[in-house]
């Protein structure tokens, strides 16, 4: 039996059934066209559009009709809109997906967004919301079910993956301002209370001797950044290719256990004592001060901007029928409200009138040296230089790999 045969009721209960459908439907060719532009003009002929036309003329003809008996038994007429359907509903749910270290600040800002709604459209919002490394939670949107309408994840390219998988549409990045990249932070260095081991600089990361603390970057963004980090910090220092090699992986020989996720490796650090020196973003180090503990770092003057992106993945929200509010929640975000709450759990603001603010000029002090993923030919050049099967991080892994092993024969 047929879901429409299932919920099909007597009486003008099934005019009501086809219209939700309907509507539904409509919703989506809605959303499609946004999309899409003007591209499709460019595809169809004059008699194609005209067939088009028709169709959906005569369709609204029957919704309207639909709304007219439904809703005023009376006869007079109601313009029907796909708007009211969302605009109609009590509760709504939206489900968020982000990585690890986002948690603090989204569990202060989704409340005030919550209010804010209720306020403006007496509809109750429910967050559904999952945290994780950056590339898992992407994979677990595509391949594990986890229906996320909205993705702040920690780089560019774990959402174009979630795009190639057909569940972002093209362009994503120009949706929202700032090329849609709502966090910013920048890579610290923390030590051990006293620096026991002396680490003042990059270069003090490849002494031997020194444990270091990093993620694994085949699942975590806070391990790519850190590894871009370590690279821009030699290449800075006037190194060339082939001995920025060599001093990444003399970081990396110092680095014998590598976390799935920044938040692991935090953990194994200050709960596990772990290591003598924990490379992670600056706003989880300021999450601990927060928190009454006293963690020793600092913040190179050479440095990599942390750049982290958020979208809307356009087949849930379609399926859900709640892309309003997935984007009204996005450019709240963007707001000196929420951009206050980022900066004051961690993350360097994006908004210029928070970023001004005495508070956070002393917080977030200038750098002498901020490289972005455009000096290194952006996320695609990257990804295949750095972190593709047979990238260079694959080939330091491979020859630490196999250094060890002669060692034990």
């Amino acid at each position: 039996m047929s879901k429409w045969q299932r919920t099909k009721k007597p009486g003008t209960d099934w005019i009501r059934e086809f219209q939700t459908y309907f509507v539904k439907a409509l919703q989506a060719i809605g959303q499609w066209s946004r999309k899409a532009g003007k591209k499709w003009l460019n595809r169809y002929s004059l008699g194609g559009f005209l067939s088009l036309f028709l169709v959906g003329t005569t369709l609204s003809v029957v919704v309207a009709a639909s709304n007219t008996s439904i809703s005023n038994p009376s006869g007079a007429i109601h313009s029907g809109n796909s708007h009211n359907l969302i605009a109609q509903q009590k509760n709504i749910k939206l489900n968020l997906v982000s990585f690890s270290v986002t948690k603090a600040a989204h569990d202060k800002i989704i409340p005030r967004f919550v209010e804010k709604w209720k306020k403006e459209r007496q509809q109750n919002i429910t967050f559904q919301q999952s945290y994780g490394a950056s590339s898992p939670q992407a994979l677990a949107v595509i391949e594990r079910g986890l229906e996320a309408d909205v993705v702040h994840l920690s780089l560019a390219p774990d959402i174009q993956k979630i795009e190639r998988a057909g569940l972002i549409q093209p362009g994503w990045e120009k949706e929202f301002q700032n090329n849609s990249i709502v966090s910013k932070s920048v890579v610290a260095i923390v030590t051990r209370q006293g620096n026991p081991k002396g680490i003042k600089t990059w270069e003090d990361l490849a002494n031997k001797g020194v444990n270091v603390m990093t993620p694994n970057p085949i699942t975590s963004g806070s391990a790519r950044w850190n590894f871009l980090a370590f690279w821009n910090a030699a290449i800075k220092a006037g190194r060339d290719e082939s001995k920025a090699l060599d001093f990444v992986s003399n970081i990396y020989k110092n680095t014998p256990n590598l976390p799935e996720s920044a938040r692991n490796a935090t953990d194994a650090f200050f709960k596990g004592g772990e290591g003598d020196a924990l490379i992670t973003y600056e706003n989880e180090v300021i999450l601990k001060a927060l928190s009454s503990e006293k963690p020793s770092y600092f913040i190179p003057d050479v440095n990599f901007s942390i750049d982290n992106p958020v979208a809307i993945v356009d087949k849930n929200v379609d399926k859900h029928g709640n892309r309003e509010v997935a984007e009204a929640f996005i450019q709240y975000l963007y707001t000196p409200e929420a951009q206050q709450i980022f900066a004051e759990t961690g993350y360097r603001p994006i908004d210029s009138s928070v970023a001004q603010k005495k508070e956070f000029v002393n917080k977030y002090p200038r750098l002498k040296s901020l490289a972005t993923t455009n000096d290194y030919g952006g996320w695609a050049a990257i990804q295949k230089k750095f972190f593709d099967d047979d990238g260079i991080f694959a080939k330091i892994i491979s020859n630490i790999n196999t250094s060890a092993n002669k060692s034990l024969h």
